[in-house]
């Protein structure tokens, strides 16, 4: 059996919407056309895959399962489109990376620099992007890859250890710490507090930053930054708290910040996320690179 990417299409439309009106405007179809495909899709796959009724459609565990698969299947289908379309029309085959806020732009030209040596041709196409976006568009087929610290893969996704950067400390230049000569260890840290990019219990990244702590003996205090989507560093300015950064030791922002050594040296992963059913040979090149 061959299943029809359009039906599959329909049937995520309706999971996400939780109404087939909704997903039928999302779709532009009429709401009679949808509910025909989705019907013709459960008799293909030979169970129901939604519930109907008065308030609403729920999507049964069946469906649940075929709309979770059908993600993949959708993103791979457009990553391959994508890259016939490129080839055909002989442009040059670009690789496509979303990377989070936790990865700087020097970590991410570090990166691609074995790719453009190897394949002249090959047009990076960097774009930041915020963890759940980056899920997101990698199972959509948007992304080749993921660059990102901590992210659990979604299901269909396949996550690569690229390797680990040392973390160091960084304060804002007026920090009584920036006056500092030598390097700091994360006790003598316990009372200050500490800047964070995710949600604790929602972002692995900032989840790894704290059981750091944890093992050096105490429970860190925490803010949250404002400063979403800008260079790490750059989360201190203007405070008096502490970040954890890959940043080398240093003046950094201008002289705003300074980056001091942290002792015992303490590591945090750098991660390739990508779909693996899909060919990107620039991808090859950059997962080629991953720690042993």
């Amino acid at each position: 059996m061959v299943l029809d990417l359009n039906k599959l299409g329909h049937l995520v439309a309706v999971a996400e919407e939780g109404s087939l009106t909704r997903a039928a405007a999302r779709m532009h179809l009429s709401q009679q056309a949808l509910s025909t495909s989705i019907r013709v899709l459960e008799r293909e796959v030979g169970v129901p895959l939604l519930e109907r009724g008065s308030t609403g459609v729920t999507v049964l565990p069946a469906g649940r399962a075929l709309v979770e698969d059908a993600r993949v299947l959708n993103g791979v289908a457009r990553s391959a489109v994508h890259r016939a379309r490129h080839i055909g029309r002989g442009e040059a085959e670009p690789l496509r990376i979303g990377y989070t806020p936790a990865v700087t732009g020097e970590e991410v030209v570090s990166l691609l620099t074995p790719v453009t040596d190897a394949r002249p041709g090959t047009v990076p196409d960097v774009h930041q992007r915020y963890p759940d976006e980056l899920t997101e568009a990698l199972l959509a087929g948007d992304l080749d890859l993921g660059l990102c610290r901590g992210i659990t893969p979604a299901p269909g996704l396949t996550r690569t250890t690229l390797g680990h950067q040392r973390l160091h400390i960084a304060v804002a230049s007026s920090h009584p710490l920036a006056t500092r000569t030598g390097g700091v260890t994360l006790p003598e840290l316990a009372d200050e507090r500490f800047m964070v990019w995710g949600t604790p219990g929602r972002s692995g990244y900032t989840d790894l930053l704290i059981d750091h702590c944890r093992h050096a003996g105490f429970e860190p205090r925490i803010a949250r930054t404002g400063r979403q989507g800008t260079p790490p560093v750059t989360a201190v300015i203007g405070t008096d708290h502490l970040a954890f950064v890959t940043t080398p030791p240093g003046t950094a922002a201008g002289g705003k910040a300074r980056i001091l050594t942290l002792e015992p040296p303490l590591h945090a992963p750098l991660h390739a996320l990508y779909l693996p059913h899909t060919t990107c040979p620039g991808r090859d090149i950059l997962l080629g690179t991953a720690a042993p």
